[in-house]
């Protein structure tokens, strides 16, 4: 795992532990002897730490977090480097995360080529950097730059680095080794090496005003509701102003035993590995053959066509886009370069960017002009019959090998594949809304989908930055199939007699974003509705009647203001008894615990459902969708997560409990009440 480099009194240590160069406790052990043996030997008298592979340290094993490990700990290491009486220099290339970052944050000095970058992540699975990070950092670059760093979990760039002072001097992406030792000899000179423990200067701000913190709290709190560990990591940088630096290692430590027992840490850990599960397929070999893909085509320029495009554009394949007419493709054109503009305007990308990704956009009226691309994606209106008929017709323009993909959110792949000579090249590609944004992509298999087309798409969702998730075909795929278990529920409770605002009250109390009723009103209640043909059947049906169409009418299932803030609608509420009224219910109170078990306990029933016909390989994948694409408290760890947890037998009780009012159509999964009966578990 450790070799060294000896170029005069310079000594390298390169660590090679692939992939990442986790500090497992192997890799701890063989730095510390190495570094001890450095300081040490008379004839060094400087040390480099650089690693060999894709990037630096990556930090510790997360399956190991929470089990007893035996010595050298992470924070001993480090230690034993800032005690080094010769100078310690980290040299850094790729990622530097997490205990990565704090073996760096020991060293005396830090270099980093340009294309690094430097993080301490831990909040996202729950944690703070337990390894002196919440105390060094604040040490090196100042309260602001830490307490962003360290509550959001977001790595900075090299050049950001340097600005801040969190790296000393940037390298070539090519010439870190001799830069270093260049830089090392520079070292050589001074008389004394700063340890960043005993650095104090950048504290002065928070000494002078304590209250910056509760500011920091108050202007953070939105975006951190319902979250246990940045507050942990607010007290822990706290402590670093307030404490001596053993005193605030040791409340670090404290703090960071209490959240990697705490069950929202073992949610977020169990989406980290779910995702990372994910991406692989049981049935397919590492080697199976990828399809080259060098450009995409695309059958639609409207939000999610255009949305769908950007992906691509984005990290430089070039992309032909196809409409039927002028007026939508140049809409839709218009709307892709508003898209990049805006998010130029905030910083996160040049104008060159901007003008780069739109080079590489062919916009056309002939469909004929997908005939040189590798990937096909038709994102047209959701109707079998239109789909079908685009299918026909890419299968006789594309060129062999070519994958022809369906951004369909519910209908039958299989369908479409029988329309082509070529069903296995045909797959799904479900994108979310807004498609540029959403990290989920549902990849559905098709009966006959082939191999190496499937094995490809996952490795180009991963390319553009999405999480990928296998489903076979069903109606629904995975995550829309759930959902309308939900939303059944929720049109059934409110003719029961719960309110609209009382169901989304409940979802957004257990950490959705927004409830059902929200949500319609959000995307619009006409959607697929017409005046013409609207029989007043349904609820919804009479809401747009009346002209309530959601929040851009100002009216749909809630009243809203100018500002679109919504309230409670005495109107709806009139709607909806009298129609409930006409279907023969009659009103009675519904409190919260029923509405919450009424909404989720049938999900979960699906879920297992799912599982049982083989619709999703593992009961993760169906967690990562649901907290990726729908909004699932990622703090619970997903649907299936969250049962498990609660206990399957609970949700069976729930389920019988309720069994008379879910519907005539509802049956128990058979793999719920076996794993039930079992005392097993999804994951």
């Amino acid at each position: 795992m450790i070799r060294t480099d000896r170029h005069g009194d310079v000594l390298v240590v390169i660590a090679d532990n692939p992939p990442v160069n986790a500090l497992s406790e192997a890799m701890r052990h063989a730095l510390g002897k190495a570094v001890t043996a450095a300081v040490a030997d008379p004839a060094v008298r400087a040390v480099i730490i650089r690693c060999d592979g894709r990037g630096f340290f990556a930090g510790a094993d997360i399956a190991s977090f929470g089990k007893p490990s035996s010595p050298p700990s992470l924070p001993a290491v480090i230690d034993a480097i800032e005690a080094s009486e010769k100078p310690v220099l980290a040299a850094i290339h790729g990622n530097a995360l997490g205990g990565g970052l704090e073996v760096a944050l020991g060293c005396h000095y830090r270099i980093a080529t340009t294309s690094a970058k430097l993080g301490l992540p831990e909040v996202k699975l729950g944690l703070l950097p337990g390894a002196g990070g919440t105390q060094r950092l604040p040490r090196l670059v100042g309260m602001p730059e830490a307490l962003s760093m360290i509550t959001t979990g977001e790595a900075v760039p090299a050049r950001r680095a340097l600005e801040i002072g969190l790296v000393d001097r940037l390298a070539g992406d090519d010439s870190l080794e001799p830069e270093a030792i260049a830089f090392a000899r520079e070292i050589l000179l001074l008389k004394e090496h700063p340890r960043t423990s005993k650095r104090t200067e950048r504290l002065a701000e928070a000494v002078r005003d304590p209250a910056l913190f509760d500011r920091f709290r108050h202007e953070i709190a939105g975006k951190v509701k319902g979250f246990a560990a940045p507050e942990a990591c607010i007290q822990a940088i706290e402590a670093a102003v307030k404490l001596p630096f053993a005193e605030g290692v040791a409340k670090e430590r404290a703090l960071f035993a209490s959240l990697v027992k705490s069950e929202q840490s073992r949610a977020l850990r169990h989406i980290f590995f779910a995702e990372r599960a994910a991406a692989k397929i049981e049935d397919i070999p590492r080697d199976t053959s990828r399809i080259p893909i060098a450009r995409v085509g695309i059958v639609g320029a409207g939000t999610m066509g255009g949305g769908i495009a950007m992906n691509f554009l984005s990290i430089g394949i070039p992309v032909t886009i196809v409409e039927r007419d002028q007026a939508p493709l140049d809409r839709g054109i218009a709307t892709i370069r508003r898209n990049y503009e805006r998010t130029a305007s905030r910083g996160r990308l040049t104008q060159n960017d901007v003008e780069r990704a739109m080079a590489l956009l062919r916009p056309s009226l002939a469909i004929e002009d997908l005939a040189d691309c590798d990937l096909v994606i038709e994102a047209v209106f959701e109707n079998m019959a239109v789909k079908k008929e685009v299918f026909r017709k890419l299968d006789a323009i594309a060129k062999p090998g070519a994958i022809l993909a369906s951004n369909t959110s519910r209908l039958d792949l299989n369908a479409m594949a029988a329309e082509t000579e070529r069903p296995e090249a045909v797959i799904g590609l479900h994108f979310f809304s807004p498609a540029n944004v959403m990290r989920l992509l549902e990849v559905v298999r098709g009966a006959k989908t082939g191999p190496s087309q499937l094995a490809t798409v996952m490795d180009v969702a991963k390319r553009i930055g999405k999480v990928a998730v296998v489903s076979g075909v069903c109606p629904g795929f995975i995550g829309n199939r759930m959902l309308a278990q939900r939303s059944k529920q929720a049109q059934m409770l409110i003719l029961e007699g719960a309110k609209p605002w009382d169901v989304d009250r409940v979802l957004t109390n257990f950490g959705f974003p927004m409830g059902p009723f929200q949500m319609s009103d959000l995307a619009g209640l006409d959607l697929g509705w017409r005046r013409e043909s609207s029989k007043g059947e349904s609820i919804r049906d009479l809401l747009c009647e009346r002209d309530r169409r959601g929040q851009k009418t100002s009216k749909g299932y809630y009243d809203y203001d100018e500002s679109r803030r919504p309230s409670p609608s005495s109107e709806v509420e009139e709607i909806i008894a009298g129609y409930a009224a006409s279907r023969g219910y009659r009103p009675r109170s519904v409190d919260e615990q029923e509405i919450l078990e009424r909404l989720l306990y049938p999900m979960i029933n699906e879920g297992a459902r799912i599982l049982e016909e083989g619709i999703a390989q593992r009961a993760s994948d169906i967690d990562v969708v649901w907290i990726n694409g729908y909004g699932w408290p990622t703090v619970t760890g997903g649907p299936m997560f969250w049962a498990d947890g609660l206990g399957l037998g609970t949700i069976v009780a729930g389920l019988k409990s309720h069994q008379a009012r879910l519907g005539a159509d509802f049956m128990l999964s058979p793999l719920l009440l076996r794993k039930t009966s079992e005392g097993g578990r999804f994951n």
